[in-house]
């Protein structure tokens, strides 16, 4: 199992200044390497405290990419509703290139009314945008001369550049929440998937649709999951639960409010459900969400047995991408929590991955 770093900013100027947050940012991602933390994650989001200082995630991963000099980087995800396949495609040659071939792309729907609304962009073309764009970045990757006729974007014989590092192209990754489709989608065209265990619930049966149709459609193994988790790990459970509880409970109110407009009357048929799944998360807090596996915090063997149950819950998944620096969780407290859980926890599942390869 592999652990990794996700950075996803939920501040706004009046708690933070971009500059501050993405400076903290940056001297975590400088002990990456030392610590043994194999990705670096980010997501795109705008106009909001929830994701709103990350409108160009290739831009803090390449930065990233001056730090940590081995960890893979994943975008997590770009949205192609939002972003030209072109200028898609053209960004990440140029990660590919700069990293060294260190590139892996997460692609998402987007899911939060508001932005569709300021990007002038119908929630009921989000799925054809996500599918069109997706499809014409691969085509862009692998090939050269590239024609599409598509219903958003059009162009004739064009070869992107610089042509990645990767062959035929750095991985893909699809993010999904809820919708089984995405899950199943993913899995029939061999991406790999990005999931949020937030909702809890329904992650095995989601995880198992994945799996059975990428084996269903003949790739090679079973596919690859990554998760996202809230962390905070210290040698004392009550202070983990002090430092986190309250930025946790900002971050998920944060969500919510983000994502209101589902509640408050938007609706499309590419987004079945999406008010109760709000609605839901809106009974969410620190609580729940520990209860749920969906959050670790505690001391090292707590968030062991943490991880081993939420492994039995879902079936189980390759990579955790831990949040450290949620919400108001300071540079400090980040690091040390790191260093603990790098210590403490991750030799836990490099022993017992070596115990299986026996």
């Amino acid at each position: 199992m592999e652990f990794g770093i996700q950075f996803f900013p939920d501040v706004g100027p009046e708690v933070q200044s971009g500059q501050e947050y993405w400076d903290e940012a940056l001297r975590l991602v400088d002990h990456m390497d030392d610590l043994g933390y194999t990705n670096l994650r980010t997501v795109e989001h705008y106009f909001h405290p929830y994701g709103g200082y990350s409108p160009n995630p290739h831009i803090f991963l390449i930065a990233g990419a001056m730090r940590a000099r081995k960890a893979r980087l994943i975008t997590g995800a770009v949205l192609p509703a939002f972003n030209h396949p072109l200028k898609i495609a053209g960004e990440i040659g140029m990660m590919d290139a700069i990293s060294g071939g260190r590139m892996e792309c997460g692609f998402a729907r987007a899911f939060l009314p508001h932005e569709f609304d300021r990007f002038n962009v119908s929630l009921d073309e989000s799925r054809a945008r996500f599918e069109e764009g997706m499809e014409t970045v691969r085509r862009l990757l692998e090939e050269e001369d590239v024609t599409v006729n598509g219903e958003f974007h059009s162009f004739e014989n064009v070869t992107s550049l610089p042509r990645p590092v990767q062959q035929p192209r750095p991985p893909f990754w699809v993010a999904a929440l809820a919708t089984p489709e995405s899950f199943i989608n993913a899995g029939k065209r061999g991406y790999r998937l990005m999931g949020i265990p937030m909702a809890g619930g329904k992650m095995k049966e989601l995880l198992q649709l994945y799996r059975d149709n990428w084996r269903e459609a003949g790739h090679p193994g079973d596919g690859k999951v990554m998760l996202a988790f809230h962390m905070l790990c210290h040698e004392d459970a009550d202070t983990a639960g002090e430092i986190a509880r309250e930025p946790l409970n900002r971050y998920l109110n944060s969500l919510v409010e983000a994502a209101s407009d589902w509640t408050g009357g938007s609706s499309s048929k590419d987004y079945p459900g999406y008010d109760k799944i709000i609605e839901s998360l809106a009974q969410e807090n620190f609580d729940t969400q520990v209860a749920k596996g969906a959050a670790w915090i505690g001391t090292p063997q707590s968030i062991i047995k943490q991880i081993e149950e939420y492994q039995e819950i879902t079936g189980g998944f390759e990579i955790a991408s831990l949040q450290v620096n949620f919400n108001t969780v300071s540079h400090d407290q980040a690091l040390a929590s790191m260093r603990l859980f790098s210590q403490e926890v991750m030799p836990h599942f490099a022993d017992r991955q070596a115990q299986a390869a026996e």
